[in-house]
């Protein structure tokens, strides 16, 4: 089982120009990078649970509904009575998604540590919000530090967004404290630029591979031997209708493919060959792929991906 711990938040996403000098129409969507992932791991077919503290309003209820729909788990999921916290989705002309949050007193912020993991669990994925808001910050950095402790597994995606952080520098040093405790880091080429840093320093820290995505030009992986492998993105049926919600799906991608070869431990991540990271990178661009061709964070089911080939490209 692959557990996914954070934040789960409702986005507010343009839904047409208003008329007459009207706002835009802003319509609810579930989401948050953690849920995101959570539910494409469940679409894919991969034993997932889901692990945060998730309002009592309907906001929450419709989380969890979403997550109980995609077959995750959510018996590791705490309720409290403060709202949901809100993202604003401001989409660009190239599909491209910014926000803007609403997070203050929220459900989510109030993680505390929790027990074990459910019984089985052989990866943890956490990244986003819920590792820079507190007090539930430190409560997910616990949970890092304390399964990487147990040989479990880790995936970590910043995703940073840099309008919730306020000391920057301070959450530079952070980030690099985790990196003993990742197995694979996973980071936007944007997420690289503004953390500072390289890949190949990143590696020496901690990690056993490190997955950068770069948009229309597709992903990359660079292991600790040295080598790097790439493959373009893949073609999106219809063009882009936005991106939110991709980043999340190649963490969910790459977790369901790596557990299909393996691979879900540093030593066998080591191990994996040219042709096994292509067949994993290219099945994660596909997977993005389909989630950019619809509005919000909707990613693919296991049937849409039926066939997935491994992509040939120079590494």
């Amino acid at each position: 089982m692959i557990v996914v711990a954070g934040e789960a938040l409702i986005d507010l996403v343009p839904g047409g120009a208003g008329g007459d000098g009207d706002l835009p129409a802003l319509l609810p969507r579930r989401g948050g990078g953690p849920y995101n992932t959570a539910v494409a791991l469940g679409r894919l077919g991969t034993p997932t649970a889901f692990c945060s503290r998730v309002s009592t309003d309907g906001f929450g209820e419709a989380l969890l509904d979403g997550l109980r729909a995609a077959g995750v788990d959510v018996a590791s999921v705490r309720r409290g009575p403060e709202p949901t916290t809100l993202a604003v989705a401001a989409v660009g002309a190239d599909g491209s998604a910014g926000y803007h949050f609403y997070a203050e007193g929220t459900a989510d912020r109030l993680f505390e540590l929790p027990g074990p993991l459910p019984e089985g669990a052989t990866a943890l994925c956490l990244g986003t919000c819920s590792l820079v808001l507190e007090p539930g910050a430190s409560a997910y950095e616990a949970l890092l530090r304390r399964e990487a402790g147990r040989g479990v597994f880790t995936l970590l995606d910043p995703n940073v967004r840099p309008g919730l952080i306020v000391d920057a520098d301070a959450y530079r040093a952070r980030f690099r404290s985790w990196l003993p405790q990742v197995s694979l880091l996973k980071l936007s080429v944007e997420d690289a630029r503004w953390l500072g840093g390289s890949a190949r320093e990143w590696l020496t820290a901690g990690p056993a591979a490190v997955v950068l995505t770069d948009g229309a030009a597709g992903l990359s992986v660079l292991t600790r031997d040295g080598e790097r492998h790439s493959v373009p993105a893949a073609a999106v049926g219809g063009g882009v209708v936005d991106t939110i919600g991709a980043g999340d799906t190649v963490n969910a991608a790459l977790l369901h493919r790596l557990a299909g070869h393996g691979a879900l431990s540093p030593a066998a991540v080591a191990e994996l060959t040219r042709a096994d990271w292509l067949d994993v990178l290219a099945f994660a661009a596909r997977a993005a792929a389909i989630t950019c061709s619809r509005a919000g964070a909707e990613p693919p089911y296991a049937a849409e991906l039926c066939g997935s080939p491994a992509v040939e490209q120079d590494g």
